[in-house]
């Protein structure tokens, strides 16, 4: 049978452990190493069978020495391919290097890890391919590509061939010049590094590691890598100042700069984003070496300093940021902070170029820094006001730019200080501000309504002290929330935001009262139930705050439920009555619940009794309760964790620790959970079928029959014709009895309104419905619970189930009971034949099914049939029972036909098993045939068990 790869390989890309839950880890490995050693499959397949190692190498390498040994036979493949298949030669290289790096035989310094680095290293020396036709040069690149990711991986590795790569670099005259120089930069960089961590470490030592030599053994090299922390080695110039690991070489290092000076020289011949990477990694080296001075890089910022690339501007602050003064004079600041001024502007750019200069100007890295380097947004000394005057926002700025300029603006006019308040600066971010409110107020878009109250927020930040603005904002804020009552959300936020941010500041104090104030003292006439329903979400925000006095919020509250002005109460509405108790549960833990416990009560018990909900109703009366029972003290502790969480309903817990005096009450409101299991559903057997007369009749009349081609071809047409309806016989019965597990404690012997609740473990079924039973009593026989499974393979599977109960005392349990395992034949079902039909009529469908898998045509997919034999050694007497005891009820010819038995199985939705089962001089033979191929392991598996314990019983 042909192997469709790519649909395999596609299966296992989308979900390898969906995949492997039809096969082993192992298996599927062992599977693509043959096929990748078979010589008659194409180089294209083959590179698709790379493709599972590149993307989950640890999935089919779990452990290291599965990792070398696959290395290995990948190496074995490479050394057999000709050099003509250079695609296949470079996903190879790709595999190993994904396989060693992921199984950590790179970092161990396993056998494997060392041929595959002289590999690497061989190919990367063949220079034949100068005058060829690029095949081996592409090789040469992925194998550059290849040492460069074991390098990053393990920093370090290849520090012993720095001399090696230096000469390969300067001889190298084709576009891979480019990745020889990453290469050798990199291990250069890596090389000081692990210098600066070794005690005593100097100038002699890193003489010898320039000019190493090529033939030092791999034992010399064996350790760990020192790799404390490979997050120091992504970059050392961007952590606080003073953290890079210096190496004292004196003034005498001669080789290195010379070495420095080829590298930058050569430069100018790599693209834009190979040079950043080079600028940046030679930087790292010269201040990890405080011998080589920063003038090694003054030749090359003319041409940075005038650069148009952003990669190479970022590696010039890189360099600044390292080198500051000793680099950089004060003309070259300035100049490259007019630069990053105008570059934010640039109206060719695109936004996120725009963005990341500003972010630039504010973390420009000083000559005379003022700061320690933490980070934070800061401005540059030599940015004026005048200067920073052409980035001021626009309402025509996209969102993200006008919100970084507002925040560089509102920077400058705040280190203004006074003079910053009276001047035309700040007013005119105000005046933006208000624009953008305008723009809101008369129907902006969702976008404009975030980025004005991201904007409203930034400025609040810097200028909340001018109370002139702030206090116009909050007048502002409240007149644009009634218009658009939506924005409550909105405006909640910002209120929440300013008040983590500003600690010192009770603006989001005085905007809730403000809101507050204008929601209860508008008409109620003109009030919609939508309005109504933010205004009561935005008053639960007021209620938090213990410095606002709540008789207003409370007088609305009682306006809005009487039958005078709403008829709120009677329309039962659950979310807006869910809303009037949320204001009502803040209020019960203000500060000032004293004055307002008359109203509030007052307001609670018109719910209790008017109130259209049921659930609204039971919870205002609990909390009247609670407010009628209970002191502050324990009110507060009782509602206190429920509205840190957001309002949510009362825990109990809580109710239980602070009320000892109601362990009752609580008692019957909690769920208790049992220590261990107290039922179990266990596999009920089905009752044997008895025939009818009808049945028989019908079978004896058709079981003569000899069903031909045309029967057969008929019989199947007919057959799958019922599969139309999707939902035909896709669902299994399986009928289990509840029963109590020995021994229970009589407490739970008489148990009531029992729901059952399922869990899947797989994806292999559909999502169970909960299933109810009225009660389960020892002396009584135990209820039947039938599971209905919707498979969507049906393979086997494990159901974690769990129930709540009742016991007689009027308590609520849950318990865990055991798993329940559905075993691969408890999805067997005859095939659902039309009624009408007899043995003859399924006879014919089953030669129908076996030609159709058989062969290669028919409607069934051949990719996904498949033909197996299984074998056994068992005597008449054990067949025939096996027959009886485990195939009966699918059995399609006749018992007493003893030549050969067929046996039908179907398995929902829509898969089926056929066997021939024939007495052969050696062995009892199955024959398997099944439209489903991945069904074949758990077949095999079936069958073993029950041959198995037929022999044991035959024996």
């Amino acid at each position: 049978m042909a192997v469709n790869w790519a649909d395999r390989v596609s299966a296992f890309s989308r979900s390898p452990s969906r995949f492997l839950s039809g096969t082993t880890a192992e298996a599927f490995l062992a599977e693509l190493l043959r096929e990748l050693r078979d010589d008659r499959a194409s180089y294209s397949v083959k590179v698709l069978l790379l493709s599972p190692l590149c993307e989950h190498p640890t999935v089919l390498c779990p452990s290291r020495s599965v990792g070398e040994e696959t290395a290995l036979e990948l190496m074995s493949v490479f050394a057999q391919c000709p050099p003509k298949s250079a695609q296949f030669r470079c996903h190879i290289l790709l595999a190993l290097t994904s396989v060693l790096v992921c199984t950590s035989c790179v970092s161990g310094r396993s056998r494997a890890s060392q041929d595959f680095l002289d590999l690497l290293l061989q190919i990367a020396q063949d220079n034949s391919d100068l005058h060829g036709d690029g095949a081996l040069r592409s090789v040469r690149a992925t194998a550059c590509d290849c040492l460069r990711e074991l390098e990053a991986c393990s920093p370090g590795l290849l520090s012993q061939r720095l001399e090696l790569l230096s000469g390969l670099r300067q001889r190298e005259a084709s576009r891979l010049h480019q990745a020889y120089a990453g290469l050798h930069s990199l291990v250069l960089r890596n090389a000081v590094y692990q210098l600066t961590q070794e005690t005593g470490a100097g100038a002699e030592h890193l003489k010898a590691l320039l000019g190493g030599n090529t033939s030092v053994s791999w034992e010399a090299d064996s350790g760990q890598t020192n790799n404390k922390d490979s997050a120091i080695l992504s970059s050392l110039i961007l952590g606080p100042m003073g953290t890079v690991p210096t190496l004292q070489t004196g003034p005498d290092c001669k080789e290195l700069r010379t070495v420095l000076s080829s590298l930058l020289e050569e430069s100018y011949l790599l693209t834009p984003l190979c040079q950043a990477a080079l600028l940046h990694r030679l930087t790292e080296v010269v201040a990890m070496v405080p011998g080589v001075p920063p003038a090694v890089f003054r030749a090359q910022l003319l041409r940075l300093l005038g650069t148009s690339e952003v990669c190479l501007l970022h590696a010039t602050l890189l360099m600044k940021c390292a080198f500051t003064d000793s680099l950089f004079s004060v003309e070259d600041e300035a100049f490259i902070l007019k630069r990053l001024v105008v570059l934010s502007q640039h109206p060719l750019l695109t936004t996120p170029e725009k963005l990341f200069y500003m972010d630039c100007i504010l973390h420009f890295p000083e000559n005379r820094p003022i700061s320690c380097g933490d980070g934070d947004e800061t401005l540059p000394v030599l940015l004026t006001a005048r200067l920073a005057s052409a980035l001021v926002p626009t309402v025509f700025n996209d969102s993200a730019t006008m919100l970084a300029r507002l925040n560089l603006l509102s920077l400058v006019y705040l280190e203004e200080g006074e003079e910053g308040e009276e001047g035309r600066g700040l007013a005119y971010l105000y005046e933006h501000l208000t624009s953008l409110l305008h723009i809101v107020e008369n129907g902006g878009s969702r976008e404009i309504v975030v980025t004005f109250f991201r904007a409203a927020f930034l400025f609040l930040l810097y200028f909340c002290h001018v109370e002139r603005f702030s206090n116009n904002l909050t007048e502002k804020l409240c007149k644009l929330y009634l218009r658009h009552t939506y924005l409550a959300p909105h405006l909640i936020n910002l209120a929440d935001q300013t008040q983590d941010k500003l600690t010192e500041s009770n603006w989001a104090v005085g905007l809730l009262k403000a809101l507050q104030g204008v929601i209860t003292e508008a008409p109620l006439a003109q009030l919609t139930l939508q309005d109504l329903s933010w205004h009561l979400k935005m008053l639960a925000r007021v209620a938090e705050e213990g410095d606002i006095p709540q008789r207003s919020t409370l007088s609305f509250l009682s306006s809005v439920i009487t039958p005078s002005s709403s008829s709120l109460c009677v329309s039962g509405n659950w979310r807006l009555g869910n809303s009037l108790l949320g204001v009502c549960r803040r209020l019960l833990v203000h500060p000032s619940l004293d004055s307002l416990l008359i109203p509030l009560a007052d307001v609670l018990q018109h719910l209790t009794c008017r109130y259209g909900d049921t659930d609204i109703q039971d919870h205002a009366r609990l909390y009247y309760t609670l407010l009628t029972t209970l002191s502050r003290e324990k009110l507060a502790g009782v509602l206190a964790q429920g509205l840190t969480e957001g309002g949510r309903q009362v825990k109990k817990r809580t109710l239980s620790c602070i009320m000892a005096e109601g362990e009752g009450l609580t008692s019957l409101l909690t769920i208790q959970q049992t220590e261990k299991a107290i039922f179990r559903l266990t596999e009920a057997h089905p009752e044997p079928r008895e025939e009818t007369q009808s049945d028989k009749q019908r079978d004896l009349n058709q079981t003569e029959t000899e069903s031909g081609p045309g029967e057969a071809k008929a019989a199947l047409e007919a057959y799958r014709a019922q599969f139309d309806d999707p939902s035909f016989a896709s669902e299994i019965t399986l009928n289990y009895q509840l029963a109590h597990i020995e021994p229970v404690n009589p407490h739970f012997d008489q148990l009531f309104s029992i729901r059952l609740h399922f869990n899947l473990t797989d994806d292999h079924y559909e999502e169970l419905s909960d299933i109810s039973v009225p009660c389960l009593f020892r002396e009584r026989s135990p209820p039947k619970v039938r599971l209905r499974l919707k498979p969507r393979r049906p393979y086997p599977t494990t159901l974690h189930a769990s129930a709540i109960f009742t016991t007689q005392d009027g308590l609520s349990w849950l318990t865990v009971l055991p798993d329940i395992h559905v075993a691969f034949q408890q999805a067997f079902m005859s095939p659902p034949a039309p009624p009408a039909w007899g043995r003859g009529g399924r006879l014919s469908l089953f030669e129908g099914l076996w030609d159709e898998i058989s062969s290669e045509g028919g409607e069934t997919d051949p990719a996904d049939s498949a033909t197996s034999l299984f074998c056994c050694q068992l005597k008449e007497a054990a067949l025939i029972a096996l027959m009886e005891k485990h195939f009966l009820p699918y059995l399609i010819s006749d018992l007493s036909d003893e030549e050969e038995f067929k046996v039908l199985f179907f398995l929902p939705p829509q898969s089926h098993v056929l066997l021939k089962i024939r007495s052969e001089e050696d062995a009892v033979h199955f024959n398997i045939a099944t439209d489903n191929w991945q069904l074949l392991p758990h077949i095999s598996s079936y069958l073993l068990t029950i041959t198995s314990s037929q022999e044991d019983t035959h024996s």
